[in-house]
């Protein structure tokens, strides 16, 4: 309906919206803005997440869990992101690229600024690293798993054990070399790390002393 004077809205498209309270986040950009807490150095807290994105804190734990649940996904979620970035990147085939890949993204992730925060400053911090039900371990074990399945469908590799298992025992024995303590003399030795791969993959024999 037109307006008298021909100053006024001419269709409901022209009548101003009506003032009000934006519509709450979504789980999904509640979940990425948890990352964006995690990669920024901030402590991951269930209250300052449900008030910074206007939701309830029984909403943020109906979505999440727990706060150990979430942190967990958030470090599974951003080293899978980062192990795949570095696949994308390295050419090759078969076990050679394999083992490049899983070198390239150990050394990677002991660079990554909000990994080294986390471990610093949160307590009980390997515990979300090893964690064997949700996280990092059992989502990049996933991950590679299919890596080195692709590259045995494609002809191009053939494991001394299945697939899952040689992804397991990678994944583990990397969680060992760049968590372990100090004092086993392996913590941070990325070069061994990349020595054992290479047996793992059968790219070099092991031969008895």
């Amino acid at each position: 309906m037109e307006s008298g004077d021909g100053v006024g809205p001419t269709s409901t498209t022209d009548v101003p919206a009506r003032p009000g309270r934006p519509a709450a986040a979504t789980r999904e950009e509640a979940f990425e803005y948890a990352v964006g807490m995690y990669l920024r150095g901030r402590r991951i807290d269930f209250s300052a997440l449900a008030s910074e994105l206007g939701v309830g804190r029984t909403t943020v734990h109906r979505w999440f869990g727990t706060r150990d649940d979430l942190i967990a996904d958030i470090l599974g979620t951003t080293a899978v992101a980062l192990l795949n970035e570095v696949a994308d990147s390295t050419p090759g085939e078969g076990p050679a690229r394999l083992l490049e890949i899983f070198d390239r993204f150990n050394r990677a992730l002991a660079e990554v600024p909000a990994l080294a925060t986390f471990l610093e400053n949160e307590s009980d911090s390997l515990t979300y690293i090893v964690r064997g039900d949700r996280g990092p371990q059992p989502m990049l074990v996933h991950a590679i798993a299919g890596m080195i399945q692709a590259e045995v469908d494609a002809g191009r590799y053939l494991p001394a054990v299945d697939a899952e298992t040689t992804a397991y025992a990678i994944v583990r024995l990397a969680q060992s070399f760049m968590y372990a303590d100090r004092a086993t003399g392996v913590r941070g030795d990325l070069d061994r790390l990349r020595e054992i791969e290479a047996v793992l993959l059968g790219l070099r024999p092991v031969t008895p002393e």
